[in-house]
């Protein structure tokens, strides 16, 4: 991706740390929860990788290469997550939610393919020309920075009335509460990092 170096490791950070959280949370799930994180988890460590400034950093044959990798990887995890909605232990899950992975995944393929086609020249070509088509771009923009607006006023305080439970560290949310907080919350950093990467392609 094009754009100040400093963006790129703090996306690559964000999205390393969201993928971390992916992957403790998959961690002692049942089945459908467990691959549906792990699926994010491993989004999410492919941002970050795709994000670095480092692979972007050499020759143009160099930034060719990194685009098949990532294109080979995110079309992949595109493919995983078409089985898994069709799969009948899926059945129950959220349409939308399967949309959404299946838009993130389809981007991610998107992104690698438009850094693959980008005119050669050097890097000062690579650092100013723009990738993918604009009409695209513009509607995974839109698109993305819809779901992070959604996202985050459903995780924002739903009342403010006086509690009727007791208070303290003993009156954390129930492990599912937490667990679903924690989902959303991964999801919106990703949505987020998927905003700021198209902003840079």
């Amino acid at each position: 991706m094009h754009g100040p170096a400093t963006v790129g490791w703090l996306l690559t950070a964000l999205c390393a740390v969201t993928g971390t959280s992916c992957l403790l949370r998959a961690r002692g799930a049942r089945p459908g929860p467990r691959a549906e994180a792990g699926g994010e988890a491993a989004m999410g460590f492919g941002m970050a990788a795709m994000a670095a400034p480092a692979p972007w950093s050499g020759t143009p044959a160099a930034h060719t290469v990194s685009g098949w990798v990532f294109g080979t990887f995110f079309g992949a995890l595109l493919v995983r997550e078409l089985r898994l909605a069709a799969t009948e232990r899926h059945a129950a899950a959220s349409p939308g939610r399967h949309l959404h992975h299946l838009l993130g995944s389809a981007a991610m393929v998107y992104m690698s393919l438009a850094m693959v086609l980008r005119p050669s020249g050097g890097a000062a070509a690579h650092h100013s020309a723009a990738g993918g088509l604009p009409v695209v771009t513009g509607m995974l923009l839109v698109y993305f920075a819809g779901y992070v607006l959604w996202t985050g006023t459903r995780l924002m305080p739903a009342g403010t009335g006086p509690a009727s439970g007791p208070v303290g560290p003993r009156a954390a949310l129930p492990p599912v509460a937490r667990q679903a907080g924690v989902a959303a919350g991964c999801r919106l950093a990703m949505g987020a990092g998927m905003f700021a990467m198209l902003l840079a392609l």
